[in-house]
């Protein structure tokens, strides 16, 4: 044994908090030159940078938090949930379905992608 094991000690309560979720952008819509589909939204999800690589987050859940002037369940702020449901292109974009369509003011938003359901 070359010299001697030290444990090393940290104050309780000093952690950071754990962030249990990935960070996206929402992009826009899915469309073409002349038509838009509303239906289906584009995300950026950070990190991911290939088709491979979103293989990991289809299924996974979306939410979009805003803030709202009016006070509901004393909180100003509402969610819009979503689930990835494929890959968009070869540069890690995804598409999301969210079970209302996301408005045009949300385009350039953060988004926050859920680490579940999990598949591993």
């Amino acid at each position: 044994m070359a010299g001697k094991v030290t444990k090393k000690t940290t104050k309780k309560g000093s952690k950071q908090p754990v962030r249990l979720y990935a960070k996206g952008v929402i992009l826009g819509y899915k469309r073409s030159k002349s038509n838009c589909y509303a239906n289906c939204t584009l995300l950026k999800i950070d990190g991911v940078r290939t088709k491979d690589d979103t293989k990991f987050y289809v299924g996974k859940r979306v939410a979009y938090v805003y803030k709202a002037k009016k006070e509901i369940q004393n909180s100003k702020f509402r969610v819009m949930w979503g689930k990835i449901r494929r890959s968009h292109g070869n540069s890690g974009v995804v598409r999301a379905k969210f079970n209302k369509n996301i408005p045009p003011k949300a385009f350039g938003a953060a988004c926050r992608v859920m680490l579940y359901p999990s598949s591993i």
